[in-house]
């Protein structure tokens, strides 16, 4: 598990940086690709790097060195929805992005994982709800679907917060007000 964890953030400058944004499309860029600048240096602004649609903000970046058989990418959207599709499936992706879910009108993409097919899923929702559930319970559909329920919300609710339990032992949580 530690290997696996490891590997999802360590990234060198031959990986694809993957830029999810909340309206459910996904950019791709070179890691080196992105300017280098200094440690004091502010850095550049994404939509300088990237064609955003107006609008559009960066919910999950994930890096990737090759686009495994045995590996997916895990979705969720503020309205509970889930979803797994084969990272196969986002390999060829335009210089203006690709749809990466296809979600609602009142819905946005808030979260984004790669995983193997063998993690426990944490959704938490704004009111202080979680759901845990291994993610095999969710069957894996095609790059332009909606996915599937994930978690019931009541009225207002939203989800804010997807953690996979390869992210460590314990699950901290900090309220709006501290």
């Amino acid at each position: 598990d530690e290997d696996y964890v490891e590997e999802l953030f360590m990234t060198n400058t031959h990986h694809y940086l993957m830029f999810f944004t909340n309206t459910g499309r996904v950019y791709r860029m070179k890691a080196y690709e992105i300017p280098e600048a200094s440690r004091t240096s502010r850095g550049t602004a994404i939509v300088n790097l990237l064609q955003l649609m107006p609008g559009e903000k960066i919910s999950a970046v994930i890096p990737i060195e090759k686009y495994n058989d045995d590996e997916y990418l895990l979705m969720a959207t503020k309205k509970g929805l889930i979803k797994k599709t084969p990272i196969k499936e986002y390999a060829n992706v335009r210089k203006t992005g690709l749809a990466a879910i296809t979600l609602r009108e009142d819905d946005e993409l808030i979260e984004v994982k790669i995983t193997d097919d063998e993690r426990d899923v944490i959704l938490v929702t704004q009111y202080g709800q979680c759901i845990r559930f291994h993610e095999s319970d969710v069957r894996s559909t095609g790059r332009t679907s909606m996915g599937v329920r994930g978690m019931n919300l009541s009225d207002r609710d939203e989800v804010v917060a997807m953690q996979l339990n390869t992210q460590g032992e314990h699950l901290l949580i900090v309220s709006e007000y501290g």
